[in-house]
């Protein structure tokens, strides 16, 4: 198989079949969610004891982690490539620009699941997404918390 040829829905069915506990975070659970938005990568919140399980998973389709897991939990992410490209956060918990404090136990333990064709998806709740967004607060995290903001507001 041609790496950039790997469909979303293998990607997606991978991670659910890992086993690993991860969350779709990022413009990718946006777009999952109905809005507006375009990205070209994909972005998970992953447990900080799950990495081996979701990197072997992605393995299998020839998409590699930039860093083993012992350095990647060292520097609370990394990237997995070869076609597609996977950013991973694997932090036990992360604080907005304001200080609100998201734990990934909580997050989990308050997350939505979306049907996705044969799988699912596995989301933050719209709120949980919005502190994700607070993490960074660029530009378009600004933006797309307006959008999560006006989606909880019609739900």
């Amino acid at each position: 198989m041609d790496p950039s040829d790997l469909p979303e829905i293998d990607l997606f069915r991978a991670v659910r079949d890992s086993g690993a506990r991860s969350l779709l975070i990022g413009r990718r659970a946006l777009v999952a969610l109905g809005l507006p938005v375009a990205t070209f990568d994909y972005d998970f919140w992953l447990h900080f004891d799950d990495v081996e399980r979701f990197n072997s998973a992605l393995e299998a389709y020839d998409h590699f982690p930039n860093h083993a897991p012992a350095e990647a939990r060292a520097r609370g992410r990394y990237v997995i490539e070869n076609g597609e490209h996977i950013d991973v956060l694997i932090s036990r918990s992360r604080a907005s620009v304001t200080g609100q404090v998201l734990s990934f136990d909580d997050a989990w333990a308050r997350r939505q699941t979306l049907p996705f064709g044969e799988t699912e998806l596995v989301l933050p709740t719209i709120e949980d997404l919005i502190l994700t967004k607070q993490w960074a607060m660029r530009a378009k995290d600004v933006a797309d918390i307006q959008l999560l903001e006006a989606l909880r507001r019609h739900r």
